[in-house]
């Protein structure tokens, strides 16, 4: 009897636990809308509408020219600074040391960036100095400040820029020949120093295969002797190339030689 009792007061206690429960998911699943009606949801609007003085339109056009530029900003900082240069080199040095991914992708664009805010920093002092803080401060306005901006990145391009590179782009332009460097215009600079760049950074690249090839060379030439044909030689060459570049401080000199390469 006291068996049948406690089954059955067993079986109550499931019961009305089953019940609580769901009560509770259905008072769970009726707030539910009540919560979602009173979020409030942002509306967003995009329109075209009447402005009530020319200053209103010179504003809208100050930001949409802002916004262009901040598009660009990822272009101009690879094409027209030391960038290009730099990491095409660690590319060609990771090529002749024949280390596949090593060191990965994201390392060498690192360091390539870390090292062109290096180069570039005079640069972005000058600008700072010349064309920001007046402009912040009210002295100059807008234009005259985008004029001052570009003096400085100007004169860095032209001091790493060919003539022949510029003469190019000159005749292409159909321009006539400048008297001096200044009256070139910008959008002439640009290109040319781009393929100056690439030109300075294929030329370092040459020169840091050399002592990688001669080196895969020796060893090729030591296994042929030995009759082992079958055998890579950059298995045998990869070491000894690691050895070389850390018995020299490659990294020194590569970072130095390239820093000093713009002078």
């Amino acid at each position: 009897m006291r068996c049948e009792s406690c089954s059955q007061r067993g079986a109550e206690r499931r019961s009305r636990g089953r019940r609580i429960v769901g009560l509770s998911l259905l008072l769970l699943l009726g707030t539910l809308p009540v919560q979602a009606q009173q979020i409030p949801l942002p509306s967003l609007q995009v329109g075209v509408g009447q402005a009530n003085n020319p200053e209103q339109v010179a504003l809208s056009l100050q930001i949409l020219l802002l916004l262009t530029i901040l598009s660009l900003a990822p272009a101009i900082l690879i094409m027209m600074t030391s960038f290009a240069r730099i990491v095409v080199v660690l590319a060609f040095l990771r090529q002749a040391m024949g280390t596949q991914q090593m060191p990965p992708n994201q390392v060498l664009v690192g360091l390539a960036l870390f090292l062109s805010l290096f180069i570039m920093f005079p640069v972005w002092q000058q600008i700072n100095s010349k064309a920001l803080q007046p402009y912040l401060t009210h002295e100059i306005s807008q234009p005259e400040a985008l004029t001052r901006a570009a003096a400085p990145l100007r004169e860095f391009m032209l001091k790493q820029t060919r003539e022949k590179d510029l003469g190019l782009f000159v005749s292409l332009a159909r321009l006539e020949r400048p008297q001096s460097t200044a009256s070139l215009p910008t959008w002439v600079v640009i290109p040319a120093f781009m393929i100056s760049e690439l030109k300075t950074a294929f030329q370092i690249g040459f020169l840091l295969y050399i002592p990688f090839l001669v080196l895969d060379m020796v060893v090729a030439s030591i296994l042929l002797s030995m009759g082992m044909m079958m055998l890579p030689p950059i298995l045998i060459s990869l070491p000894f190339k690691l050895l070389l570049f850390v018995l020299v401080d490659g990294w020194n000199l590569i970072v130095g030689s390239l820093v000093r390469s713009f002078g």
